[in-house]
């Protein structure tokens, strides 16, 4: 399934829809002002909270954690010490696991990539947006996770340009 993300979405305390590939209204993402740390919610369209997006206080490398509705962590979401050539992120999953983020990140075209195979692709090409990007996750595929994800690496890209 494909989803669209507006990049306005990182207006502090606004709210944004992703959408489907059919122009429906799929996830909110509902941005909290007044924190110390940016935090962003994500939830569905019965107005549940499936995730929780907050910069990560106190970390030597820009950091951010992806929660769960009732607060736990889920994902760690950090740029890669090392990648020659390409741009990257590893999200280090609370459950042992990790996922990379891998290909041009400023451009919005790159993998998250779960032991070599794809589960998310992002691209700007798909709906021709200037000012957002699609997010195709692959059949199985943890969508509030990955949507998660991909907040966060667009997010943590801007605070570096």
């Amino acid at each position: 399934m494909k989803y669209v993300v507006r990049e306005r979405l990182f207006s502090i305390g606004d709210d944004y829809w992703i959408e489907d590939e059919d122009g429906e209204k799929a996830y909110l993402v509902d941005g909290k002002v007044l924190r110390l740390r940016q935090t962003f919610e994500l939830k569905d369209q019965a107005g549940q909270v499936v995730a929780v997006v907050r910069e990560k206080a106190f970390s030597l490398r820009d950091a951010m954690r992806v929660e769960d509705a009732g607060g736990g962590t889920v994902a760690t979401v950090r740029r890669k010490l090392f990648t020659p050539l390409r741009d990257g992120y590893r999200v280090e999953l609370e459950d042992g696991g990790e996922l990379d983020v891998r290909g041009d990140l400023l451009g919005k075209e790159y993998r998250i990539e779960a032991d070599g195979e794809t589960v998310a692709e992002i691209s700007r090409r798909w709906f021709g947006l200037r000012d957002g990007y699609g997010v195709e996750v692959a059949p199985g595929g943890d969508v509030p996770l990955l949507l998660a994800v991909a907040v966060c690496v667009d997010r943590l890209g801007e605070q570096e340009g």
